[in-house]
């Protein structure tokens, strides 16, 4: 051990004469401590929200859509596509889809919908919320009465099971000579999800590819997209540059990222500002280490002239303030990781902090704390316990031994 760190420690740990900044140091660990302790908690919530929401918006979205700027240039064009897609690289599923707004009735209620025809062999492989409906997905093309699945909360809306019976309404289902008619097909509910999301769960239904196009009056080529599936989720971008330059024009690709950019750049936004609120709780803590060693400066002044005298540079004075502080801060973010790592793992095992399910998209708190939240964290609670010691550290290397001497 150095002469600096050992003088430290015992100036640091040593009660006797100075309980009182014993006390306030012990007050700035435990400020640091909270501040570190509560960043780590309240990032991990946050990392577990966003995850949870982007996962559940992917799982109803794909990862990306390939478009077109010409209307009707798909349809004709889906078998050389497809094969196009499928062997880009980083591209593992695709699938035609259909999307159009219609209504919904019943004896109980009308409600308009989102309307998007799928294939039901590929779906699965798409859309990760109709995996655990394959049965429910291969009723959608059974003979007579065409299958649709809707939302769990707009089957509780109209008082929807499984085998009832609705009508869709397009009101552009028919060309006539008059203009468009609107046009009215009978569906039975052979599935219903809930993925959590109130926005889909109400306003979201599935029907075959050929049934929408019935009740769309479109042709029988008709698709509007084709949804991809990528192997590398963050990469999607990427993959959708390099898919849109393979397809060429009048073809584009819009990713995940660019179709929900507004959602996460909020939650990121709302993420930093966080961190910085919670940073000023760390500070808070560091100020406190600013008056315990300037007050430990104080009482020490005969120590430090004498250590002076005895051939101690003022760099060594220096350090030896400097590592005190740094002392502090190392053991507050050491029990800051203990409380809000340790914390943060109960609520993810036991999830005793129950949410409205009618208000967010689950039932519990999640909680994701990552390894590069967590040394950012210990990183920025360092720095400032590390500036904190700067000016006490300064001033005491700056005694002059025989005037400290001549008023002891």
């Amino acid at each position: 051990m150095s002469f600096e760190l050992f003088v430290a420690t015992r100036y640091l740990f040593s009660r006797r004469k100075q309980t009182f900044i014993f006390l306030i140091s012990l007050m700035s660990i435990l400020g640091v401590a909270l501040g570190v302790g509560a960043l780590v908690l309240v990032l991990g919530v946050y990392n577990g929200m966003s995850t949870d929401l982007r996962d559940k918006i992917i799982g109803a979205n794909a990862h990306g859509i390939v478009m077109s700027h010409l209307p009707g240039t798909l349809g004709p064009n889906l078998p050389e596509l497809m094969r196009k897609i499928k062997a880009s690289p980083g591209v593992i599923a695709a699938m035609p889809f259909i999307y159009s707004e219609v209504m919904l009735s019943n004896p109980n209620g009308v409600k308009g919908v989102v309307l998007r025809g799928v294939d039901p062999a590929s779906a699965p492989e798409a859309l990760s919320m109709l995996r655990p409906l394959a049965g429910a997905l291969a009723d959608l093309e059974k003979p007579g009465t065409p299958g649709i699945i809707i939302g769990d909360e707009l089957a509780k809306r109209l008082a929807l099971t499984t085998g009832s019976r609705v009508n869709l309404l397009s009101p552009a289902g028919q060309k006539s000579s008059a203009g468009y008619q609107p046009s009215v097909k009978p569906f039975e509910v052979v599935g219903i999800f809930k993925t959590g999301m109130f926005e889909y769960d109400s306003s979201l239904a599935f029907a075959s590819l050929a049934a929408a196009r019935s009740i769309l009056g479109s042709p029988a080529d008709y698709i509007s997209g084709i949804e991809i599936t990528v192997d590398d989720l963050f990469n999607a971008d990427q993959t959708a540059v390099a898919l849109a330059e393979s397809l060429g024009s009048p073809f584009y690709v819009r990713s995940w990222m660019q179709m929900n950019a507004n959602i996460f750049a909020a939650l990121k936004l709302e993420k930093i500002g966080m961190f910085i609120l919670l940073t000023m709780v760390v500070m808070i803590g560091s100020f406190s280490i600013v008056t315990s060693l300037v007050m430990l400066v104080m009482e020490k002044t005969r120590d430090i002239a004498v250590m002076m005298a005895m051939g101690a540079s003022g760099k060594s004075i220096r350090k030896i303030f400097i590592l005190q502080g740094c002392i502090i801060g190392l053991l507050g973010t050491l029990l800051g990781y203990i409380f809000g790592i340790g914390l943060g793992m109960l609520l993810k095992r036991y999830q005793f902090i129950k949410l409205p399910e009618n208000v967010y998209t689950l039932d519990h708190l999640p909680i994701i704390i990552t390894v590069p939240d967590v040394l950012i964290i210990g990183a920025s609670a360092m720095l400032l316990c590390f500036l904190a010691t700067l000016y006490p550290a300064s001033r005491a290397a700056k005694l002059e031994p025989a005037e400290a001497m001549r008023f002891e």
